[in-house]
């Protein structure tokens, strides 16, 4: 009987308690409705952590549209939402039962549910991490909200390959919109009604550890992360700070962010596309858009020959009222509009862009008007662009979204919007246009004149832009550089910007800003007339055989993106000239850095360093389907940018050598510091010899000085942090093969007697023997006992174990070091005795005998320029 009393109880008084929000849990036969809970945002349910709640909550506070949602409580965010197709009003309801979860509007229709469910559900759950979870009676998951994403992703949840999130229309309007942030099995992309406008591998911040399928995305508190192999490896990261929490969304302008909590707002840390002009109706249909040049924001305007839509949708309109855009055809329109219009082209002139241009497949080996008739009777075809340089046909498909104006082009690329002539275009109000009547007629007559004279015009333009080409080159003195075999180089996908010679000539004031040399040429720092400061790279001595190749090599350089690889902005490939633009790296070298005179590295700067080194050759090595292999990584080669910021530079280029230069690296047996014991018996070069290099450099950047060098007294490590201990690695004279110092102070276990000098107390024991511990593996003599790149990273970042050093593969730096003293002690003697420059090197290789490993050639004559 008291059993039954407190059923009737509770089943009485259950609408009267039901307003108090519940924590975790909620059980069938539960209601809920913003009115009910009123009180509380609409809030029933609170996470155990208060973190998140469950709400039937009213975006922005207007009173039309309710939603069940998930909401992060201390920013407010919205992370999930159930019905956001279908809203109901704040009389509407949720109800949970045993079937699952339903939502009805005030009238009882069914708007959303979970649908047929495998169990009957016995509780429903939002956990600590925001996951709305529905349990069976064994409390095992039956469905989760983190399985159904809407625009928005949180720490603990995964975004499976295959799966997308879709924006929302608006603040208030929790609709899917027309952006979709998708997983793929090799990448994450933004797509605006199926097309592609970014990819995360192609962002500087992202990073390739590997080329595993991808099976999801994630996100944590150290960065955004897709995942392969169940889970075991990842395949692309973006390395963030540290945050408790983050969510990663795609917002309502279809920009993918990543934002973290700071008090209580959300800021952000990663935009994809960083360039708000990249989002196709980021201006509405044919809108230009241009960045502003102090804030970065876009500023939308019309081409010219477009003015203003008067219409709610935005985006621009051509001017003249006889024309009108088309639409794209589909499985509902056939483009029969097509079929009764007259087609025309508007010309968006020079300078412009278009968002699809990245991920389109052009058409090869066309001329402008074979462009525009792949165009034209094409009903899907909206415009084109043509590139004059390469002889590219891009087509613009199925939508036509925002144009991109773009002070970095040249005048290579046209873009042409297609037009119906003679439609009748409806303003705002729905009156008519202004339509030229009987235009069908005249257009009989007029059009086949007007085609023919379009054609004369556009082979007097080019014939006239040829010639002025070639009396450009003729003032070089190269009247046949515009050569057959030069606009066949142009048919090759994905060449960077081309720069004319002259105008690189005037961006370095006739080359005479000289920043670096090497063995393929000089540097130069540039300025180009946008403002930007480039280096100009003069290649000297160019061995391929055709310009073909050079423009392969090129292009395959240029495609190379990571924020740890120096960019190449563009080239010059006129008459004999060949240069390369590259970025401008405003602090130069590592070597400069390090052994000068200027400010000390601090640790955590030469930590940054050596780990952003680590990434840029994982990605080298493992981040492509192409593998490179530097030949040449030195501190030389490490180019720095603010907040010391480190890039590799040369990366590719050792194709480019003349045969001379290039048995340099075939036959040359060791310059001092750098390169592998493999180069000495002319064993197969791998990624294992940049590997190798990598660890040599890593041992300068721990000591500060050169692996091979005399250190001056101020900075010796002998004698001023040995403690008066004995040293194989050195002499009465303070020589020191560092490499062998370094291995004799591991075995030792004293670190700290390896750290530069010059840090004095800022760095510890520990921070030390973690570099010196990598190198040493880094430096076997082995290659097959080497770690790869992505393993180096790994035990820099701290996810993969520091490994111990094989002792038996690390012996031949003895051998080195005693051959490093003898010589450098052959050498002191001879300046002492005036032996002239090529006695001397007589008498080093008689003491070295066979061995010829610290050949007198320096590492500068077989690196690349800086």
């Amino acid at each position: 009987m008291g059993s039954f009393l407190f059923f009737l109880t509770s089943f009485f008084f259950y609408p009267l308690i039901s307003g108090i929000s519940f924590s975790e849990f909620v059980y069938p036969n539960f209601t809920a409705s913003y009115l009910q809970f009123v009180d509380d945002s609409g809030a029933f349910l609170f996470s155990p952590n208060g973190a998140f709640k469950a709400s039937i909550y009213n975006p922005e506070g207007q009173q039309t549209n309710f939603y069940l949602c998930i909401i992060h409580v201390a920013s407010n965010a919205i992370i999930w939402s159930a019905n956001r197709n279908d809203p109901i009003s704040k009389s509407g309801k949720m109800d949970l039962t045993r079937e699952g979860i339903s939502i009805f509007d005030e009238n009882g229709n069914l708007k959303w549910s979970t649908l047929k469910l495998q169990e009957a559900v016995y509780a429903l759950q939002l956990t600590e991490m925001g996951n709305l979870v529905l349990l069976d009676q064994s409390n095992a998951s039956i469905w989760e909200s983190f399985h159904h994403p809407t625009d928005t992703i949180v720490l603990g949840q995964h975004l499976h390959a295959g799966a997308m999130l879709s924006n929302a229309v608006s603040g208030y309007n929790l609709s899917t919109g027309d952006y979709k942030f998708m997983i793929t099995s090799s990448d994450a992309l933004l797509l605006w009604r199926g097309q592609i406008y970014w990819k995360l591998s192609m962002d500087t911040q992202a990073y390739m550890n590997s080329n595993y399928v991808v099976n999801y995305m994630a996100i944590n508190k150290t960065g955004l992360y897709l995942f392969g192999g169940n889970g075991s490896v990842v395949v692309t990261q973006v390395s963030l700070s540290l945050s408790n929490f983050r969510i990663a969304k795609l917002d309502l302008s279809g920009q993918f962010t990543v934002l973290s909590l700071s008090g209580n707002d959300l800021k952000k840390e990663f935009l994809g596309p960083v360039d708000s002009c990249r989002i196709p109706s980021i201006c509405g249909t044919a809108g230009l858009c241009t960045a502003d040049s102090t804030t970065n924001t876009p500023v939308c305007s019309c081409p010219a020959g477009f003015s203003a839509a008067s219409n709610s949708k935005g985006g621009c309109l051509p001017s003249d009222a006889s024309h009108s855009l088309p639409v794209a055809c589909d499985s509902t329109n056939n483009g029969s509009q097509l079929n009764s219009s007259v087609e025309s082209y508007l010309r968006l002139g020079y300078g412009m862009n278009y968002f699809s241009l990245l991920f389109s497949e052009p058409r090869y080996d066309v001329d402008l008007s074979a462009c525009q008739n792949l165009c034209s009777g094409d009903c899907s075809c909206l415009g084109i662009f043509y590139d004059s340089a390469s002889a590219h046909c891009y087509v613009l498909e199925s939508e036509l979204g925002s144009i991109i104006s773009s002070n970095t082009l040249g005048n290579d690329l046209l873009g042409y919007i297609k037009v119906l002539v003679g439609q009748r275009r409806r303003s705002s109000t729905g009156s008519p246009g202004n339509q030229r009547k009987g235009f069908p007629v005249v257009a009989l007559v007029l059009l086949p004149f007007t085609g023919f004279s379009l054609l004369v015009v556009l082979g007097l333009l080019w014939w006239r832009r040829s010639n002025i080409i070639m009396l450009r080159e003729i003032k070089l003195g190269q009247p046949n550089s515009l050569s057959l075999e030069d606009l066949e180089a142009f048919n090759i996908l994905g060449l960077p910007q081309r720069f004319y010679y002259e105008d690189l000539k005037a961006a370095t004031d006739n080359f005479k800003n000289r920043i670096g040399s090497g063995g393929f040429g000089t540097v130069y720092k540039g300025i180009l007339p946008d403002k930007t400061m480039v280096a100009v790279k003069k290649i000297t001595n160019l061995g391929i055989q055709g310009k073909n190749e050079f423009f392969t090599e090129v292009a395959i350089i240029g495609n190379i993106h990571h924020v740890n690889l120096v960019k190449l902005r563009g080239f010059c490939a006129q008459g004999q000239q060949r240069l390369l633009v590259y970025e401008y790296m405003n602090r130069g070298s590592l070597d400069r850095t390090l052994f000068g005179n200027g400010p000390v590295l601090e640790w955590q700067e030469r930590f940054d360093i050596a780990l952003g080194t680590a990434r840029g050759l994982a990605y080298l090595h493992s981040g492509r389907e192409q593998k490179i292999i530097h030949c040449d990584v030195k501190p030389e080669n490490i180019l720095l940018q603010d907040h010391f910021q480190a890039k590799i530079s040369d990366f590719g280029l050792s194709k480019l050598l003349n045969p001379e230069q290039s048995s340099l690296f075939t036959t040359m047996r060791g310059t001092r510091g750098y390169l592998a014991p493999e180069w000495l018996t002319n064993s197969a070069i791998s990624e294992k010899t940049d590997v190798y290099s990598f660890g040599m450099v890593l041992l300068e950047l721990v000591s500060g000085r050169k692996n091979c060098s005399v250190p001056s007294q101020s900075r010796s490590v002998v004698g001023s942090n040995s403690g008066g201990g004995n040293s194989s690695s050195s002499s009465g004279s303070g020589l020191v093969y560092f490499p062998l110092f370094a291995l004799e102070m591991h075995e030792q276990g004293r670190y700290l007697e390896l750290a530069d000098p010059r840090l004095e107390s800022r760095v510890t024991s520990e921070e030390v023997e973690k570099l010196v511990r990598v190198a040493l593996c880094c430096v076997h003599e082995e290659p097959a006992l080497r770690p790869n790149m992505v393993t180096v990273v790994g035990m820099l970042e701290g996810g993969i174990p520091l490994t111990q050093p094989r002792m038996e593969s690390l012996n031949f730096l003895r051998f080195y070091g005693r051959r490093f003293t003898e010589a450098s002690m052959i050498e002191e003697q001879d300046k002492q005795s005036n032996i002239m420059p090529h006695q001397h090197a007589v008498t080093a290789t008689s003491i070295t005998g066979s061995f010829t490993g610290f050949s007198y050639i320096s590492s500068q004559q077989i690196s690349g320029p800086r």
